[in-house]
């Protein structure tokens, strides 16, 4: 299935034109973003509010304005559209980091966030905590957050919005 990030031969040479500073990883496309081709663009996911407020995006739901104008690529861990995250199993999440750290290799971005504890945790290291992590990915620098979905009610907007102004900000 194709969704929302998948990279056409097209996509693969606009990117080339661009330099990825900061990679952004979701868990998987929702179903409505499968269907509008915009990562994070459930109304009530604040990826978009968080990204704007954090000075990675500056239009809102628009990922090749993002890519273009300020260097943030998007891709998913896992290629599967469901309803909800929790639908996902471990293999799918270990199968999608293999080839997010290829593409890691492939773009060499400057650091790579993975939006979503859930999958990072099922994937790489089931006790990570948000923040950067100690192994890079494809030799991209790891930093990981809380999900942006409204099923979220633990992170505010303020603290995902200073999530990906660290990550933007690279490890120091």
């Amino acid at each position: 299935m194709y969704g929302p990030y998948c990279i056409t031969l097209q996509d693969q040479r606009e990117v080339q034109l661009y330099r990825i500073c900061l990679l952004i990883c979701g868990l998987n496309p929702s179903v409505y973003s499968a269907e509008t081709l915009v990562g994070f663009g459930r109304p009530g996911n604040r990826f978009w509010p968080a990204a704007l407020a954090a000075g990675i995006a500056t239009v809102d739901c628009e990922p090749r304005h993002a890519l273009a104008h300020h260097g943030m690529g998007m891709t998913d861990l896992v290629k599967r559209a469901t309803p909800r995250a929790d639908e996902l199993t471990t293999d799918e999440y270990r199968a999608g980091l293999e080839r997010v750290e290829r593409l890691c290799a492939w773009l060499r971005p400057e650091a790579v966030c993975f939006v979503g504890l859930a999958g990072w945790r099922a994937a790489a290291d089931r006790k990570a905590t948000p923040g950067w992590q100690e192994s890079d990915l494809g030799g991209s620098p790891v930093y990981v957050m809380p999900s942006t979905s409204g099923l979220n009610a633990h992170s505010s907007l303020a603290d995902l919005t200073d999530h990906l102004r660290c990550a933007a900000t690279g490890r120091q």
